[in-house]
């Protein structure tokens, strides 16, 4: 089922009403967006990094519906990240629905911070330098922010036209909040981050159990059509082999916490095999701190700049070793 749509930049027709924007290569900060239409209605999953990639997203849905921004009745961010929330000042007249968890994580990153942290970047180190390669083509200085209007709970069913839509809280898993937006009628699922295709699953929240429940439950719906946060559309294989990814690290990283391994030696320790070829591999350094503060059941939780700094350390070391093995090979 997932065959049929080429995973190139755009907007994919899924089908009576609905769409996918995508955005490859699905590494740090290209994310997926969908659009739900029904009876002169549209629900907007998730916005873009930021005012132009929005725009611009914006302009092709409008191609193709005939909508403009100010028709977009609501939007839903899936989790509170800015790639799935900075564009939603181009839609002024919205409600902006997102779960309570995900509200209040909006605003402890906002983008003037990010912003400035591209700034200051050149004087952070190696954190700084990952930091500027990963984020600084996106645009946070001219960033107009709406913050949600309307917050939830567990799950919240919406009508977009006869369409029934689900939004259901899976995390925390990935970010504090997770929603799944769901539309039983099409079988359709708008998963967020909570699905990576091809790329590397990121663990800031966990706990990593929520996570892989949160992959059966895709898996226990009645769908066919898969939009994850990042990457290709899916099918369930996908989301089982995300779940498979999550499973593995956990036990890999349960095993050198054990054997009071810190969490750099253990990342690097950890045979990635299959999952080396998924993008931003260096991230399992975060999931493995994740990972490590759920055993230890302490909730101390490592700076935001330590994790770019840990993941900025692993890469570098992850592509001598890679240098090495060829040389010796």
């Amino acid at each position: 089922m997932a065959q049929r749509w080429n995973y190139t930049r755009g907007l994919k027709d899924i089908g009576n009403g609905l769409y996918a924007w995508l955005q490859p290569d699905g590494g740090w900060g290209w994310s997926n967006a969908g659009l739900i239409v029904d009876g002169g209605q549209s629900l907007l999953v998730d916005t873009l990094f930021d005012m132009k990639l929005t725009a611009d997203m914006l302009k092709a849905m409008g191609d193709a519906t005939g909508l403009s921004p100010d028709d977009i009745g609501v939007i839903v961010n899936t989790h509170a990240n800015g790639d799935h929330t900075h564009g939603n000042g181009c839609c002024q007249h919205a409600e902006i629905i997102a779960s309570e968890a995900s509200a209040r994580e909006m605003e402890d990153v906002n983008p003037a911070l990010l912003a400035q942290l591209l700034k200051m970047a050149p004087g952070m180190g190696s954190a700084g330098a990952y930091f500027s390669e990963i984020f600084g083509m996106f645009d946070f200085a001219g960033v107009t922010e709406r913050a949600p209007t309307r917050t939830f709970s567990g799950r919240l069913d919406l009508k977009v036209g006869d369409k029934a839509v689900e939004l259901i809280e899976v995390g925390p898993a990935h970010t504090a909040g997770d929603v799944l937006v769901h539309v039983p009628s099409d079988r359709t699922v708008f998963t967020g981050d909570i699905l990576f295709i091809d790329g590397t699953p990121l663990m800031w929240a966990g706990p990593v159990s929520n996570w892989i429940r949160a992959c059966d439950r895709i898996c226990e719906m009645d769908v066919d059509v898969i939009v994850p946060g990042h990457g290709p559309i899916t099918d369930k294989a996908g989301v089982r082999r995300v779940a498979d990814y999550l499973n593995y690290i956990d036990a890999e990283a349960r095993k050198r916490f054990d054997a009071g391994m810190e969490v750099r030696e253990a990342a690097l320790d950890i045979a990635l095999g299959d999952y080396a070829s998924w993008g931003d591999a260096e991230r399992i350094a975060v999931n493995v701190d994740t990972l490590y503060r759920e055993y230890r059941g302490d909730g101390i939780v490592t700076p935001a700049l330590g994790l770019f700094a840990l993941m900025a350390d692993t890469r570098d070391a992850m592509r001598n070793r890679r240098v090495h093995e060829k040389r010796s090979s």
